[in-house]
């Protein structure tokens, strides 16, 4: 009995474990295969079965390897659609309506996410006309995993483009597919794998970070379950926050029965920390009267309520008609036929806040239709507070929880791994809204992205196109820092990658809107890209105007571009808008813009008699551009005042590289060298003795510098240096390096380090040895500070190639009383050689007796910012972690 009871157990087991043929969500009906590439087809069943292929009455088979995975490839096929596909093993598949076009994979966040039916109203006739059964999309359901590469995908499907199905698809993909087809009427499939709010470091697979020790360090971590467990997301309930303390809930407010008491009156669009609430998180209702005409009574109407920070319930005559829990979505809801009545009809509208402003955002419509009727519903109605919620106080805080989707390689392990066998036409990304806080970030990530998708996919050629971020939120009317610049200028970087594209939407945004619906543009313009990247047609002008050239002519600025067309051109016939120029203080001031060339415009301002910088459209929200090339595509913002660097080459693609390094903390470096250096925009490493004056009593000063992306290196505590040299007599008995132990040296230097952080709060950082000395009682002591240090500076007036240096052993030249020109003729011979050349200062201007003047230092620094196009100028810190990153 005992056995056959075993017997039933080992069938059920095997029935589990040894399943039918089954096929990856990617492969069924409806599917685009790339055209005129070998096709790969693979699935799962039983080990050592042997499953059979056929396409077109032609058979192909393999067999299941010992894992339970088979794969094959089958012939490349031309454009068609049509087609069946037989899977067949002890079960078989039969797969329908299959085409063969071209299939592209489109990743990002939200605004490749956003769909037809999102913008539906903007885009009416183009979903009514939607017919197109050869255009088809993939959508991919969110799914994040941290452990690593996932097998298949989660449950999804095909659709094409008729009908309601059409609503389904991405906005920007679905007009990007239709003008592919339109131009080359062959079928197009379109992968949307996309996750609204997240980073572009969850898309880059494990390898492409093999060169960051730090990501790997957090891939690793979060395949500790226990880890990942600690750091899961437990909301805190705080006591009175509940909709159980909600007056208006508790009383029904929405109820045609209530009668209002005490309400104020509000102008909707607003927010209501703007019309006498201050800092209220917590609910608030809306209620207003409308006369309805008797000819829309029984009829549907849609109600348009913008958008509401962050959620809302919309009440009509006492009945809930909607609702929406988050900010993004614009509030579109259905009036059902029966709801309304002729005469005074009572609106409610219950809106929950947590944080910033709530309330109605502006330029956002606000009315209720029906057929080709409106009544506005924008002006004044009445509020009443229904709940103050209670802050959090900081003991209540928990740890920043870990959102799975959001960390390295989660959304590529889930949503890109499982495709990796599928063939691609090329890639399209729109990206970076969740980057813009680490901006500087995005200058590595973007070529990694494409670089690791490249490789993946095991074709360096595959197009890669870039969207490049609206412009978004208020118009600042000054010259100003901005992130989201950043960000666009990063992902300019695609461009230093041959086969990519950056498609310009900065005439397509919405100030008030992080979503804006014109996707339409954003679609016709990628397209434009893949025509001439991925289809050959290089007669295509898809770029608009892009920066060749700048030459400086007395006052003005000369600009010369490149992919103008016929011309460059104002959009609206008015002066160019959102140029600035600057001197080498980078104090940026808008300047006029004339056209004065087919490709060039000069630039010029009273306020900027030395002009040496140009930016462009460098803002959040550079409203109203109008500089566009004659096919009426608009230039990326730019600027010129900063490097465009190679990381995968030594010097960052330069000829040679500088560090200026300033020992011992004097006055004069906070005096007079960290405003030169400022006011060229170059950096310095400043190595400081922490027992030094200037380095006790001007901690603020050193803070700032810091600040301003100077680095403080070690210099130890005492400046210790070995007395037993000749010339050395002046070394004080107590700091006789000679005469330190090696504990003594470590502690001292570990000390150093502590007060270093205490100013600028880093733990990275560099050491320069005092007098260039290197030994105590024991021997050389630097080894085995070797983890506390990222290089150490020697003093030996030599300078190495990039692939001699020592890390812990980088010679420089010590200056003394030497001229702007010899130092120059220093910098000039690292040019030539492609080495490293580090200048040791103490004494500039006076102070010490190893002294240049501060006129020979000014020399210096203008030559090495006229020549910094050839020459890497950095911190030591950063140089060495630039020689340690392409040395691994």
């Amino acid at each position: 009995m005992k056995f056959f009871k075993f017997a039933f157990l080992l069938f059920f087991l095997s029935a589990d474990l040894f399943a039918d043929i089954r096929l990856p969500q990617l492969i069924s009906d409806d599917m685009v295969l790339q055209r005129d590439q070998s096709i790969t087809i693979w699935g799962w069943a039983d080990p050592k079965e042997k499953v059979t292929v056929t396409l077109k009455n032609k058979s192909n088979s393999a067999v299941t390897s010992a894992g339970g995975r088979w794969e094959m490839q089958l012939p490349a096929q031309p454009a068609g659609v049509g087609f069946e596909m037989l899977v067949k093993g002890k079960n078989q598949i039969r797969i329908k309506n299959i085409a063969f076009g071209d299939v592209w994979l489109c990743s990002g966040q939200s605004n490749m996410v956003i769909n037809m039916e999102r913008v539906k109203e903007r885009f009416a006739q183009d979903i009514a006309s939607a017919d197109y059964p050869d255009i088809r999309n993939f959508f991919i359901p969110t799914l994040a995993d941290l452990n690593g590469p996932k097998q298949d995908l989660p449950e999804s499907q095909w659709k094409t483009a008729n009908g309601a199905d059409v609503l389904s698809f991405g906005a920007v993909t679905y007009f990007f597919a239709r003008d592919l087809y339109h131009q080359y009427k062959v079928p197009i499939g379109i992968i949307n794998s996309s996750v609204g709010g997240t980073p572009i470091e969850a898309w880059i697979s494990e390898q492409g970070y093999k060169n960051s020790d730090d990501i790997q360090k957090v891939i690793s971590l979060n395949k500790d379950s226990s880890y990942v467990r600690s750091r899961t997301f437990r909301p805190v309930i705080i006591p009175g926050n509940s909709d159980a303390f909600d007056h208006g809930k508790k009383e029904h407010w929405e109820s045609e029965s209530y009668q209002p008491k005490g309400w104020r009156n509000f102008n909707i669009p607003g927010y209501w920390e703007d019309q006498g609430l201050k800092d209220l998180d917590g609910v608030v209702w809306f209620r207003k009267e409308f006369e309805v005409p008797q000819n829309w009574i029984g009829k549907p109407v849609k109600l348009f309520m913008g958008r509401i920070v962050d959620a809302d319930e919309m009440y009509v005559n006492g009945k809930r008609i909607g609702g929406t829990t988050y900010q993004y979505p614009p509030r579109r809801y259905e009036i059902p036929a029966d709801l309304l009545k002729e005469g005074k009809n009572t609106f409610v509208i219950r809106v929950t806040n947590q944080t910033g402003k709530g309330g109605f955002v502006a330029d956002k419509p606000y009315f209720m239709t029906t057929k080709d009727q409106e009544i506005n519903l924008k002006g004044t109605w009445q509020y009443k507070v229904g709940q103050v919620y209670k802050s959090l106080n900081a003991g209540e805080l928990a740890t920043t929880p870990l959102v799975a989707q959001n960390q390295p390689t989660a959304l590529y392990n889930a949503m890109v791994a499982p495709l990796l066998p599928a063939k691609v036409k090329g890639f399209i990304w729109y990206q970076g809204e969740s980057n813009v806080m680490t901006a500087n970030a995005y200058y590595k990530l973007m070529p990694v992205l494409i670089k690791d998708w490249r490789s993946l996919w095991r074709n360096e050629n595959l197009p890669f196109l870039v969207v490049q971020l609206p412009n978004f939120q208020d118009i600042n009317y000054k010259p100003a820092e901005s992130s989201w610049a950043v960000i666009r200028e990063a992902q300019n970087q695609a461009l230093t990658l041959k086969n990519t594209s950056v498609t310009v939407t900065l005439d397509l945004g919405e100030w008030n809107d992080i979503h804006p619906l014109n996707k339409k543009d954003i679609g016709k313009r990628l397209a434009l890209s893949a025509r001439n990247l991925a289809y050959g047609d290089k007669q295509v002008i898809y770029s608009g105007p892009r920066l060749k050239s700048q030459s400086i002519l007395g006052d003005k600025i000369l600009l010369t571009f490149s992919d103008v067309g016929e011309g460059v051109q104002s959009g609206d016939g008015e002066d160019l808008r959102w140029f600035a120029v600057a001197d080498y203080d980078k104090k940026f001031v808008w300047a006029k813009a004339k056209i004065s060339g087919k490709d060039q415009i000069e630039l010029a301002s009273e306020a900027v008699k030395s002009p040496k910088y140009v930016r462009y459209g460098w803002q959040d929200n550079p409203q109203g551009i109008n500089f566009y090339n004659s096919e009426g595509l608009p230039a990326s913002p730019f600027r010129t005042d900063a490097e465009v660097l190679d990381e995968s080459k030594p010097w960052k693609g330069k000829k040679a590289a500088v560090v200026l390094t300033y020992d011992d903390a004097l006055n004069v470096h906070l005096d007079n060298v960290i405003p030169a250096l400022d006011s060229l925009s170059l950096k310095g490493t400043f190595y400081l003795t922490a027992s030094s004056e200037a380095a006790r009593t001007r901690i603020k000063d050193w803070r700032n510098a810091a600040a301003g992306g100077h680095e403080l290196g070690n210099h130890t505590l005492y400046h210790p240096c070995d007395a037993t040299g000749p010339g050395m007599n002046w070394v004080k008995p107590e700091y006789d390096l000679s005469k330190y132990s090696l504990g003594r040296i470590q502690d001292e230097i570990r000390m150093c380090n502590a007060f270093l952080k205490s100013i600028d709060g880093r733990d990275k950082r560099t050491f320069a040895f005092t007098c260039g000395h290197k030994k105590v009682a024991e021997g050389e002591f630097i080894e085995s500070l070797s983890e506390d240090f990222v290089a150490a500076r020697s003093v030996r007036h030599e300078m190495h190639t990039f692939d001699q240096q020592k890390l812990l052993d980088i010679d420089c030249y010590s200056m003394v009383e030497q001229t702007g020109q010899q130092m120059i003729d220093l910098v000039k011979e690292a040019q030539k050689s492609g080495k490293l050349l580090v200048f040791l200062f103490h004494g500039v201007g006076g102070e010490h007796a190893l002294n240049v003047s501060s006129q020979a230092h000014s020399e210096l620094l203008h030559y090495l910012k006229e020549q910094q196009n050839d020459i890497y100028i950095d911190t030591m810190l950063n140089v060495a972690e630039h020689i340690k990153s392409l040395n691994k």
